[in-house]
């Protein structure tokens, strides 16, 4: 019996790498069926339930996730963070307003997030709104800076 999308989203937060696979596969074969409530559970208690949510919206490509993703990036789990950063590159283009608009915000977690991201997309426009966080008062900030622009000059 096929199990159903709350089903496949509770087995997420497994530790069995076997069954929480199998869950993300058909979270993101069903994507039309489970969009909303993989959007839904980027805000769930429980920590690996988000990450993988994230992770799932980020193979659906869908750019409805767009603005659910960036909230994520203030999550207080690092591993949810990256995978909402992730997330939000696999996207791709449509992100990159976005993520560019991100570089300023108040929460150097955010910040970092949105660099790192905008490295793996290698437009070289980038470059310009990423040299100012060479100087950010955050470490993690100077360093996605940094490494996206190597990144995109390298992909350039």
């Amino acid at each position: 019996m096929e199990k159903t999308i709350d089903e496949l989203i509770q087995q997420l937060k497994t530790d069995d790498d076997f069954d929480r696979e199998e869950a993300l596969g058909q979270l993101e074969v069903r994507s039309e069926e489970s969009f909303d409530s993989l959007v839904e559970a980027l805000g769930n208690r429980n920590k690996k339930i988000r990450r993988y949510s994230a992770q799932v919206l980020g193979y659906i490509g869908d750019e409805r996730a767009i603005e659910p993703l960036i909230v994520v990036l203030e999550d207080n789990n690092k591993f949810v963070r990256r995978e909402a950063s992730t997330a939000l590159l696999r996207i791709g283009e449509p992100a990159y307003d976005s993520l560019i608009e991100l570089l300023n915000h108040e929460n150097w977690r955010v910040r970092g997030a949105a660099a790192w991201a905008l490295g793996g997309l290698g437009k070289e426009e980038a470059i310009e709104s990423l040299e100012p966080l060479l100087n950010d008062e955050s470490g993690f900030v100077k360093a996605g800076a940094k490494s996206a622009i190597n990144q995109i000059k390298e992909s350039n």
